[in-house]
């Protein structure tokens, strides 16, 4: 009975993050733009418009649910929820705090690639179950971009993992902190294991891999179809891409499920490159910073900072870059991205075999 309580408990509350997050996200990212775009912003409905998007997404759970009379009725209402429990099951293995993760498995990392792949089905089923010209040309051009940008990611994932010799993902955030089981190197000769904090850091401990970050995160931006990626759901060409014919709660779905990729390609990135659950504050002298801020409470604390800076700059950089064209997203993918994960994954096996000599 106490299984079946937790096996209800934490996907609930799992899902009441998300969404507590989307709404808030929503609301950042109007600010943000308006920050960008030098204008204020939601300000109306409520104070600062603070309830704007609770008001908003009132309205789309009240509206008439429509299916065109010419879409394919069950792809047309399945793709809404394959995109979102595609997105939604990739939490069961991310640790969030020291030994606080659903589902500790030794190949999470291996599941996270393989059930988000889900996702790309139910963007084609949207795009072509609603028969509309828009909706397939961006549900084509969706599936493209991620089947071609998931090769960067999982390339320095791989770069990433050559260097931890682990899949686990509660493994990998222990091999950034003071409660490593093995000695931690800052770029490979000073030992930092009793210091902690940033220096533990993986994209400190090898020179390449915060070049691989550097190339992880660009490919999710792709992955989540954000600007300047966007090219599925381009406003200006395609009305709305392969949700151009979603209302009410459907929408509210795949809203969800896009922030929800959003937050966890961040949280990822952040478990596996910027010390995860692991304190940023380095242990000085006598001040023992990354002692006294470690444990489940700061824990959470350290990655919920971590990941919504990381989505704080996938907003900035929304509202900062024009959109690439299509050969343009291609080329920067096969031409540059690839190549130079290949490169950074050749780097952590000599990077790896030097240790072990």
């Amino acid at each position: 009975m106490t299984d079946l309580i937790v096996h209800i408990i934490v996907p609930v509350a799992i899902f009441s993050f998300i969404a507590a997050f989307t709404l808030f996200a929503v609301y950042a990212e109007r600010k943000i733009a308006g920050f960008v775009q030098d204008r204020l912003g939601p300000m109306e409905t409520g104070k600062y418009g603070l309830v704007q998007t609770i008001a908003d997404i009132l309205k789309l759970l009240q509206k008439e649910f429509i299916t065109p009379a010419a879409a394919d009725k069950v792809l047309f209402a399945m793709a809404p929820v394959v995109i979102f429990v595609a997105v939604f099951i990739g939490f069961s293995v991310i640790p969030w705090a020291p030994d606080f993760i659903p589902a500790d498995t030794h190949t999470g990392l291996f599941f996270i690639m393989a059930v988000v792949s889900i996702d790309a089905i139910g963007i084609l089923m949207a795009g072509w179950g609603s028969n509309n010209k828009y909706s397939l040309l961006g549900a084509i051009r969706a599936i493209a971009q991620m089947v071609s940008y998931e090769i960067p990611v999982g390339l320095s994932l791989i770069a990433a993992v050559m260097i931890t010799q682990t899949l686990n993902l509660n493994d990998i955030a222990y091999l950034q902190g003071i409660q490593s089981p093995e000695p931690i190197y800052f770029m490979g000769f000073w030992e930092v294991s009793h210091i902690g904090g940033i220096f533990a850091w993986h994209i400190f401990q090898a020179p390449h891999l915060l070049i691989v970050y550097v190339i992880f995160f660009i490919a999710s931006l792709a992955e989540c179809n954000r600007a300047p990626f966007d090219i599925p759901e381009a406003e200006s060409e395609l009305i709305g891409g392969f949700h151009t014919e979603y209302g009410g709660i459907k929408f509210a779905f795949l809203f969800l499920a896009e922030y929800a990729m959003m937050f966890l390609v961040a949280i990822l990135g952040v478990v596996i490159f910027l010390g995860g659950w692991n304190s940023p504050l380095p242990n000085v002298g006598g001040l023992l910073l990354a002692d006294w801020t470690t444990g489940l409470g700061w824990g959470l604390f350290w990655t919920i900072l971590k990941s919504f800076t990381v989505v704080g700059v996938q907003m900035w950089i929304r509202w900062t870059l024009p959109r690439f064209r299509a050969d343009q997203l291609m080329t920067l993918c096969w031409k540059v991205l690839i190549p130079a994960a290949f490169v950074c994954m050749a780097i952590s096996g000599l990077w790896r075999i030097m240790i072990i000599l």
